[in-house]
């Protein structure tokens, strides 16, 4: 994680942050110039469906170094220094969250950053009739895009804090505002993401964005997405419409499978995916946060922030560290001669290492030079992903055969065994002795580091049999990270505390905080 941007970035948002009498929902000032009054080109509605994307880059947000909320809260990653901040960042993988957590609030507040762009600026679009657009279908791509975003942005909040605000409409004062602070239920929540989600499968958005337009949301990454909501409605709603739910995740899934641009996952190599070369035509990327080589602001520091100390292996910068951390749980999830072992991990010999580092994310060239100014994009959504979510949506279905010839189209790629031989093997029968745990298995080795794991596991398990799964693992392949502290509360982040103070019933805390 690089540390040191992320404690900027919280200082920056805490400085500019609203005060505790106002909310994160009002975004402007009643006796200032209306910000939609500066929207009156077509360029100037490009300009802010950009400023939407712009916002996913934060490490508060999804980007790249977003990993606090994800992979720092699952079981893959252990840090583990609890002096540093307050101990704050630690919080999370520690399991000892508070809702006064200062970065749990820039997570809140950098979520709902982009929906409340996209509100302003579907506003505009809605109600600005003196704007002339070059054709009526790049009109309807903006509002598709700034609807994904939207959707995109409130599936990570209900699935991270339960059933949150939910705002479609740009706000222009107070009483607004006010009306709007409480609690929506999840399945509320889940409905609207559905029904923008909809709009976007059904518009005339590109089946897949050009080399110039990557990181721009397709066809592809709309049924991508609206599949993935459909399957975590089913594993999470207690709902009897379940197996509706799985149906629908399974229609929009392979919807965009059958879209894919090569023939077999097989096809394109492990390593392509992540290659900074071939980032804009890779045809397995769906949909990803594009970073600049070189640049000083806009570069990647993901390669750089991963190497580990005596290593060039990641990048020309050379570290006084440890780079990034695994925990011993996950190392041992990786199969001998698993291609994405090699890749992934590496060992530092260095003493003042001596363990694994990352070694996924490379960029090495000399575009990106010893400042580490890499040129790695971050991808959100890549057909591996895709393909082990419709492994997972048909088993759920109980239809094995598919869930099996999902699974072994990406362990093929690994250049590993089919899942009926690797049953005769003691060890993975052992190890995943369910069709199930072989496919959240596939996952964690496939997509480690990409920040899924958490979301992962909420959706695999309940919370009663994830805490189980939890305190079930040895505590010595953790280091410090204390495995008993893993409660049922865990399955929510706690509400900041200064949304529950704007209104402590409206806005209740989730139980066990």
């Amino acid at each position: 994680m690089n540390k040191i941007f992320l404690i900027i970035t919280g200082f920056m948002v805490i400085l500019i942050m609203p005060g505790c009498t106002k909310s994160f929902l009002e975004q402007t000032n009643p006796n200032s110039v209306p910000v939609s009054a500066n929207y009156q080109t077509e360029n100037d509605v490009i300009g802010g469906l950009m400023g939407c994307y712009q916002a996913l880059r934060s490490s508060n947000c999804k980007g790249e170094s977003a990993q606090i909320w994800t992979d720092e809260r699952s079981d893959d990653v252990n840090i583990t220094d609890n002096q540093s901040n307050n101990g704050e960042p630690f919080q999370f993988s520690a399991f000892s969250l508070v809702p006064s957590n200062t970065y749990l609030y820039s997570h809140w507040s950098a979520l709902y950053t982009p929906i409340s762009r996209a509100n302003l600026v579907l506003s505009v679009i809605n109600t600005n009739t003196s704007i002339t657009y070059s054709s009526d279908s790049a009109k309807q791509q903006y509002i598709a895009e700034l609807k994904f975003i939207r959707a995109m942005m409130y599936f990570d909040l209900v699935r991270e804090f339960g059933g949150v605000p939910l705002v479609t409409d740009k706000l222009t004062n107070t009483q607004q505002v006010a009306a709007l602070t409480y609690r929506e239920t999840r399945e509320n929540v889940y409905n609207q993401i559905v029904k923008d989600l909809t709009d976007v499968v059904n518009s005339k958005i590109p089946v897949v964005q050009s080399a110039a337009n990557k990181g721009r949301v397709s066809l592809q990454a709309a049924n991508a997405l609206l599949g993935q909501v459909y399957l975590t409605m089913g594993t999470t709603l207690n709902s009897s419409n379940a197996q509706t739910y799985f149906a629908s995740a399974k229609t929009y899934l392979l919807a965009c499978y059958n879209m894919r641009k090569f023939n077999n996952l097989s096809d394109i190599p492990y390593t392509d995916v992540f290659n900074v070369a071939k980032k804009q035509t890779c045809p397995e990327i769906i949909l990803q946060i594009p970073y600049l080589q070189g640049d000083a602001n806009y570069s990647s520091s993901l390669a750089a922030n991963n190497q580990a100390k005596g290593e060039t292996i990641n990048s020309q910068y050379v570290s006084t560290g440890a780079g990034y951390p695994l925990t011993n749980d996950l190392l041992n999830e990786f199969e001998t001669g698993d291609i994405r072992t090699t890749f992934s991990i590496k060992f530092a010999a260095n003493p003042a290492v001596n363990a694994y580092f990352v070694t996924k994310f490379r960029d090495a060239s000399a575009a990106a030079g010893p400042l580490g100014y890499g040129g790695n994009d971050w991808i959100l959504i890549r057909y591996a992903d895709v393909i082990l979510n419709l492994a997972e949506v048909s088993l759920y279905l109980n239809d094995n055969t598919s869930a099996i010839n999902y699974l072994n189209m990406v362990r093929a790629r690994a250049g590993m065994p089919n899942y009926a031989i690797m049953l005769s093997n003691p060890t993975y029968a052992a190890s995943y002795p369910t069709l199930k745990l072989a496919i959240l298995h596939e996952r964690r080795v496939e997509l480690c580091f990409e920040h899924h794991r958490w979301h992962d596991l909420l959706r695999f398990f309940n919370i009663t049999d994830l805490v189980a799964y939890f305190h079930a693992k040895s505590q010595a392949n953790y280091n410090n990270c204390p495995l008993t502290n893993f409660t049922t509360k865990d399955e929510y982040f706690p509400i900041p505390l200064t949304e529950f103070n704007l209104n402590p019933t409206g806005m209740a805390q989730n139980p066990g905080y």
